[in-house]
This record gives C-alpha cells, structure tokens and sequence, in this order.
C-alpha cells in the first residue's frame, strides 16, 4: 500500500474539478455535529494535505466555518470539495469525489463524543473524542 497518492476528482455536475498530489491512503469519519449537519451524516474523508489545485474556482463558494476552519462547495450542484484548516492550508476531501483512490484504509474516527446512537461501523478503528482532537491540534501548532 503506497503512503501518499495523486488523484482527481469532480463535483456531481462536473463545473469544479480538483487535483490532489498527495492524498493519503488512510481514511477517517467526522462524526461532529457540523460535519452532520453539512453532509447528512458523518463526513468520510481523506487528508490532501496542501497541494490541491482548483480549476472551476468560479463555480466554488467557500463558507467560513470557524475559527480554524473553511468549507468548500459547488455553488452550482452543492457537492462538498473539502474542509481546510486556515492556518496550514491542508485540505480534508470527502472521499466520494475522488476517482481513483486505491488501497485505503479506514483508519479513524473523530468527535466520537458526539457520534447519535442510531448508527456504528464494524469497521475497528482509532477513535478521537472532539477534545482530543482539538489537543492533537493545538500540539502541532507548537
């Protein structure tokens, strides 16, 4: 299994195409309550760290989330580009909207703290409550 992957992918009505070249082969769910309540349910995705290229930027709106953090998505068709953290500019992609994306892991979960009680996966996998994930942050901002 490769580390890190280049790979493309597309909104549902094709107007924003992007390009990873680094994309990580492990995959981890959001379960907290913005990302449920931006996708439906818990958000699947993939670290592309920060080497994304955009073509369509002018089909794309990006929604100031938080403090740390903006989402991206279609203003045409809605589909959701990425979540990406503001400081370091690394982009976190829904894993449906890649194509190609061979060999990945299902590795973690995070905001498990905030996970509702009508679903589980069977898959075994790390898991992060929302205050370990934010002291995982605030530790590599040092």
């Amino acid at each position: 299994m490769t580390d890190k992957q280049s790979v493309t992918g597309q909104c549902l009505c094709g107007a924003v195409n992007l390009k990873a070249t680094k994309t990580s082969n492990k995959l981890h769910a959001c379960h907290c309550t913005m990302c449920r309540r931006w996708g439906g349910g818990p958000v699947m995705a993939v670290d592309c760290e920060t080497e994304v290229e955009i073509d369509g930027q002018e089909n794309m709106s990006v929604y100031d989330s938080s403090e740390w953090a903006e989402r991206g998505f279609c203003k045409i068709c809605g589909t959701h580009l990425f979540y990406r953290i503001k400081e370091s500019g690394q982009y976190i992609v829904p894993i449906g909207l890649l194509d190609g994306l061979q060999d990945v892991d299902f590795e973690g979960q995070i905001f498990i703290d905030e996970k509702p009680g009508y679903y589980d996966f069977a898959n075994e996998t790390d898991m992060m409550t929302g205050e370990q994930v934010f002291a995982m942050f605030a530790n590599q901002q040092h």
